[in-house]
């Protein structure tokens, strides 16, 4: 009898582990569209649509991927229309003043400025650029549809918090989509790299004139630009829209909240004023002929990050154009904690097409075996293969997904 009331006793008081918590059935799932925007051969759409349709309340986001699909709700392979980049933001928006001009400013949300609508109070992530520069949630580019975005349990990204919202606000979104038709033009590569000479452009879209030495980039491929088509070639205008699937669980005591850390490789920090310097592009050069006889022909760019606070690694992707062959991200005594490879398509379908980045792969780190110590110093590398030619608005970006706290041991 003794035995036995201990044995029960042991039962009740022996915590069950975390890993029995399981989200599968607990996770909703729903599937949205954009509102349309209308390409034609070699024409560029960069728009912003607030207000999107988003779970409300209070959640856990678990993943979040999109594509661009067409009227039929079919799939756009990317040498038809490439998806530049698309961003998912949070916001506030006061109850008192609704936004009425639903195409907002490229710049002032991918390069975010001090001049968002006092009506709204932008949301970041938890950086670590200056300002609201890459302050997204989610985003990626041609590689959406081939890259896990899942986040594993008992984690989740905590949104709808009513204790975080200010008085007399509510939490909405908002969708930033940069795509570029490329039916038809003369230098496909080209105009996805926003090669400034295809687009004839030599003042960015708020008219400053370019440097003579910026030769591509974003400041040449704005909304409403127009890549050099091949001569004499004429094709009808289509209507496009992003289709994006959001994952969410309702939030629970269970769920651990991660932080979300977006870095650049172009990221230079002023040690005296602690301010960070994010260019989100750059362009890469060709390597020499020296250099091509020995095949070595490989672009490594590396940047220093200081980071104020760590945390245990839950998830890492990096992002990366054309040409992109991979990056690292590294601690301070030099060992890696992720590393992610692009895969290139090899065939005609949507989801893998030659010569395109579809797909990067990810890291899932074991809870607990990766770690950032606060104050730790991080190194990013993002190479590029430079045999063949100049590359320009390349990108080098690392996100990365940190919990503070392993999660704690609880029953089902």
């Amino acid at each position: 009898m003794v035995i036995s009331l201990a044995l029960l006793l042991l039962v009740l008081v022996t915590p069950c582990s975390s890993a029995s918590w399981n989200t599968q059935n607990k996770i909703k799932t729903a599937v949205h569209y954009s509102p349309g925007f209308e390409l034609g051969p070699g024409s560029v759409s960069n728009k912003y649509y607030y207000d999107i349709e988003f779970p409300r309340g209070h959640a856990a986001l678990k993943g979040f991927t999109a594509e661009v699909v067409d009227e039929a709700g079919s799939p756009v392979p990317l040498y038809e229309t490439y998806l530049h980049h698309w961003g998912l933001y949070r916001y506030y928006e006061s109850k008192s003043k609704l936004l009425t001009d639903t195409r907002y400013d490229p710049h002032r949300v991918l390069h975010m400025s001090d001049s968002f609508p006092n009506s709204h109070i932008m949301i970041r992530n938890n950086g670590i650029c200056q300002g609201n520069i890459l302050r997204f949630y989610y985003g990626i580019g041609s590689e959406t549809r081939g890259t896990n975005t899942d986040i594993p349990d008992p984690f989740g990204i905590e949104i709808g918090n009513p204790a975080e919202v200010p008085e007399g606000y509510e939490e909405k979104w908002f969708l930033n989509v940069h795509a570029i038709h490329t039916r038809g033009v003369e230098d496909k590569l080209g105009c996805t790299e926003c090669r400034c000479d295809l687009y004839n452009v030599t003042v960015n879209e708020f008219g400053i004139p370019l440097s003579p030495s910026y030769e591509g980039g974003l400041n040449c491929c704005y909304d409403q630009t127009q890549c050099r088509l091949k001569k004499g070639f004429q094709g009808p205008k289509r209507a496009l829209y992003l289709r994006y699937t959001v994952k969410w669980i309702d939030w629970d005591e269970y769920v651990v909240p991660v932080k979300i850390y977006v870095l650049d490789v172009t990221d230079t920090l002023n040690i005296a004023s602690s301010d960070h310097d994010c260019l989100i592009e750059y362009k890469v050069d060709p390597c020499n002929s020296e250099i091509k006889k020995d095949n070595e022909c490989v672009d490594v760019k590396r940047t220093r990050l200081p980071m104020q606070k760590g945390g245990n690694v839950v998830y890492g992707v990096a992002h990366q154009h054309s040409g992109g062959i991979g990056a690292t991200l590294y601690g301070q005594d030099g060992r890696v904690i992720c590393t992610s490879m692009p895969n290139y398509g090899s065939g005609d379908e949507a989801g893998n097409e030659s010569g395109y980045i579809v797909g990067m792969t990810t890291c899932y780190p074991k809870p607990g075996s990766v770690k950032i110590f606060d104050g730790e110093t991080l190194t990013l590398e993002s190479n590029y293969s430079s045999t063949t030619r100049s590359r320009t608005g390349v990108m080098g970006i690392f996100y990365l997904l940190v919990a503070e706290e392993l999660p704690h041991e609880h029953c089902t």
